[in-house]
């Protein structure tokens, strides 16, 4: 599955550089997200609980960094296992573009899911990738624009 966007953020590149190497803004602006730790230069572990349709699961991961054009772009590679619930992995390619109004973050999502959570069809599971996304970013640009992602939160999982 494929997914692309991009979202223009109040604030400077080098801002939004920081928080998107920052483990304590992914961890704010991941759903689901329970734990994560590291660092760019050694990679993210994360621990995340999500329910895609009827699959209930708790899924381990981590994530490294390659290509890393600091304050440009750099991309994401990453898996995660779910026991039962199958695994997820892929990369997503991020750039920063200084735009007018603060800075225009795009990104190119590749992932491929396995397990039962492919028994689920892609229907679901690109429904659930592309919430999965849009909250991320939601999220991301209510913690980098110092707004409550909470607020952003219940509304993306209610």
């Amino acid at each position: 599955m494929e997914m692309n966007g991009s979202r223009v953020i109040a604030a400077d590149r080098e801002t939004v550089w920081k928080h998107l190497n920052s483990a304590e803004t992914l961890q704010a602006c991941i759903p689901g997200c329970e734990e994560l730790e590291g660092s760019p230069e050694d990679g993210f572990a994360a621990t995340v609980k999500q329910k895609v349709g009827p699959v209930k699961a708790t899924f381990k991961g981590e994530v490294t960094l390659e290509d890393v054009n600091a304050p440009e772009s750099y991309k994401l590679v990453g898996e995660g296992k779910g026991g039962v619930a199958g695994f997820a992995k892929g990369g997503a390619v991020v750039k920063l573009t200084e735009v007018e109004g603060g800075t225009e973050l795009s990104y190119d999502v590749e992932a491929k899911v396995g397990g039962k959570l492919a028994q689920l069809g892609n229907r679901i599971v690109n429904g659930f990738a592309k919430k999965m996304v849009d909250s991320f970013f939601e999220r991301f640009e209510a913690v980098v624009e110092g707004r409550d992602p909470n607020a952003v939160k219940e509304e993306a999982e209610g």
